[in-house]
């Protein structure tokens, strides 16, 4: 039997493994669980986007210099928009806005996000189940210097600029995980992205029962480093790291998720914190990690799934 790969991902370098992923395992051994906390409503539009960004990167349309939106965009509506006073500070291609407003309209009309989302991936193309972390509304709440505000006008009205002091998921405690988030008994694998772990990763985890259910199955359980040399590949996840009080290194993202997690693989540049790493208690891969390309990302998705493999050859999980 095909061994089943769960991915928890959000933001850029999430969707960048899950192609990779995708490009390396059947597409029916593959399933993305994506970040919904950032989601939030802008223009009268419901806007999704890690999902957006997950779905366009496996159907091979996300803008390739960007990694968000799609590729070979036109602005006209934001251009309008802007000439009568309307807010253009999100900005939304012509083609994105088609996405928005057909989500938008089935919402409005009853139906699941994961429905919908299954749908439009599905005509995009789409091959890998992907999936949203819930159906139910949770909306990331950034605690700053300059008071509580909605993710998106910490992260992109105010481009990240005010100090973190904390960060809470409204909603999550009511919501429902999707069911593919609980049934985790025939796993082969649970990979966590080199996503955010703030907003990207800790959200999905907020949903009730999701890390009880993770941590709990036999299937090894790894995280792939966001950060490397220091630094964040794309996104705010190092100044979060400092300003919410941990080491802005691997290290500092491998104390946070080793309570639940069996290995961390560990970025070449910093194969000096394995030592450290390991007396965490976690077992270390040390790769390349960078995704410069699609060759890179399934080279990356070999090495995770190899890391996989090793784990459970070796009992090193719970």
């Amino acid at each position: 039997m095909t061994r089943q790969i769960l991915a928890l991902a959000g933001g850029v370098g999430g969707a960048k493994l899950a192609l990779g992923l995708a490009g390396t395992l059947p597409h029916d051994a593959l399933t993305v669980a994506v970040n919904t906390a950032d989601d939030f409503e802008h223009l009268g539009l419901s806007i999704c986007p890690d999902l957006d960004t997950v779905m366009y990167t496996l159907a091979g349309v996300a803008n390739p210099e960007t990694g968000w939106g799609r590729r070979d965009e036109t602005w006209t509506v934001m251009e309008a928009l802007g000439q009568i006073g309307g807010e253009t500070w999100f900005r939304l291609g012509d083609k994105d806005l088609a996405t928005h407003i057909e989500r938008t309209r089935r919402l409005r009309g009853g139906e699941s996000l994961s429905s919908v989302m299954r749908d439009l991936a599905a005509r995009l193309g789409v091959k890998s189940a992907m999936v949203p972390m819930s159906d139910d509304r949770v909306r990331t709440m950034v605690t700053t210097d300059q008071g509580e505000l909605a993710f998106q006008d910490w992260f992109v009205r105010l481009r990240c600029e005010p100090v973190v002091k904390s960060v809470r998921f409204a909603g999550a405690d009511k919501a429902k995980a999707h069911p593919t988030l609980l049934d985790t008994a025939d796993l082969g694998g649970i990979v966590v992205c080199p996503s955010n772990p703030f907003v990207s990763v800790a959200p999905i985890l907020a949903v009730p029962g999701v890390q009880a259910a993770l941590a709990k199955t036999r299937a090894p359980k790894i995280a792939v480093t966001p950060i490397v040399g220091g630094q964040a590949i794309k996104g705010p996840a190092a100044k979060m790291l400092a300003e919410l009080g941990h080491d802005v290194s691997a290290l500092g993202v491998a104390r946070y998720y080793k309570e639940w997690v069996d290995g961390f693989m560990l970025d070449a540049q910093d194969a000096s914190l394995a030592r450290d790493i390991e007396a965490l208690g976690l077992k270390v891969k040390v790769a390349d990690t960078m995704m410069r390309n699609d060759a890179d990302k399934r080279r990356v998705a070999r090495d995770v799934l190899d890391f996989v493999d090793d784990l459970a050859v070796s009992g090193r999980h719970s």
